[in-house]
């Protein structure tokens, strides 16, 4: 199983069918009403404890990437007749890639349809998904309307370059050292292997920030109460706890997700993360890594959200991004991850055959000199 956690055994044909139509569904509601919207005359409904409320059935699932496709240089925003091509291309893939395959045609072309290369990837292996199993957002992503080119609103649309090298694995292995991918350290236990693999959690989703992540799973259930906010993600259905009216702890304690506190200006709900662990590390910062967040009701069917990205030892200047969640027309459903679980032990066995037949090749090449 790969790091993006794709697998067929993981969900039923039923599920595939129900979420593409859901996404499909959610996907149109971005286009006329987010146009229309006027945040500054919205006024978001509050709940009991008297939050405005911004809990329910979300998605952020989209066709705009995180970084801008280098192509279009500074630009923001796509053009509306860019936007509806672009929108137009997905539905053909949609349609064409949901129709049987050929079980004889080549894997890169399906139905004749050329998959995109993280598509490819994910569907190349045995096991591996077509297109008509994916579920990656059929819009481009709307902010006030405008379809944007990247969640990032950085000038290039493009993560800054570092201060100094990122280890590249950000501490998902330990046997080959900070950043390697030793082929022989990282199998030498289980907890060396990926979290993905290991259906710990995808961290792309769930945060912070919390991204889609091109494949599937895009979608949340926000719960708040008078003290916290939950925020649950259908993907390995991880669950973000925000603490509110609280203080970051004060140890070195870095649990998953990171150390989430959160608090109200006006209508919009701030959530700032420390203390995030080493195997979380994003963009390869973790250590002082802090990521402020902020949450918008806009209209009836809009959530605004931003993030903030600060690391003095990685970046001189904070950056950030933002991108608008459409509502859910549905539920989220468990996400069934057990491959890694039963994975493991054939992983590391196989690890082991393979360093005795290393050490043997190396023994009878000693002898025969």
């Amino acid at each position: 199983m790969t790091d993006t956690g794709l697998n067929m055994s993981s969900r039923a044909p039923r599920r595939r069918v129900h979420r593409v139509a859901m996404a499909l569904v959610a996907g149109l509601a971005i286009l006329p009403v987010a146009a229309l919207a006027d945040p500054a005359a919205y006024k978001a409904p509050r709940t009991s404890s008297g939050q405005p409320e911004i809990g329910g059935y979300w998605s952020n699932a989209t066709l705009t990437p995180m970084q801008r496709d280098s192509k279009l240089g500074d630009r923001l925003v796509f053009t509306p007749e860019e936007a509806k091509a672009l929108e137009a291309d997905e539905a053909h893939q949609v349609d064409v890639g949901n129709k049987r395959t050929d079980p004889n045609a080549p894997v890169n072309a399906p139905n004749g349809l050329e998959l995109k290369p993280s598509f490819l990837a994910a569907g190349g292996d045995v096991g591996g998904y077509n297109r008509g199993w994916l579920d990656p957002g059929h819009t481009v992503m709307r902010v006030g309307g405008e379809p944007r080119t990247s969640l990032l609103t950085t000038k290039d649309g493009h993560v800054p370059p570092r201060k100094t090298a990122a280890a590249s694995t950000a501490g998902y292995y330990s046997g080959g050292g900070e950043g390697s991918r030793d082929p022989l350290g990282s199998y030498d236990n289980p907890e060396n292997r990926p979290l993905s693999e290991r259906c710990i959690m995808f961290g792309g989703n769930v945060g912070p920030p919390m991204l889609p992540n091109g494949f599937y799973n895009n979608d949340y259930n926000i719960v708040q109460t008078p003290d916290a906010i939950a925020i649950q993600v259908e993907m390995v259905h991880d669950t973000r706890i925000v603490r509110l009216h609280s203080q970051h702890r004060a140890d070195d304690v870095r649990p998953w997700f990171g150390d989430s506190i959160g608090w109200w200006e006006g209508d919009t709900l701030v959530v700032e993360t420390n203390h995030v662990p080493q195997k979380q590390a994003f963009q390869g910062a973790w250590k002082d890594l802090t990521i402020t967040e902020r949450f918008t009701r806009t209209a009836k069917d809009r959530l605004r959200y931003s993030f903030k990205v600060s690391s003095p030892s990685s970046w001189d200047q904070p950056w950030g991004g933002e991108y608008e969640f459409s509502p859910l027309h549905g539920v989220i459903y468990e996400y069934a991850c057990n491959e890694g679980n039963y994975a493991l032990p054939g992983i590391l066995a196989g690890a082991r055959n393979a360093e005795r037949d290393h050490a043997a090749a190396a023994t009878n090449g000693a002898g025969g000199r």
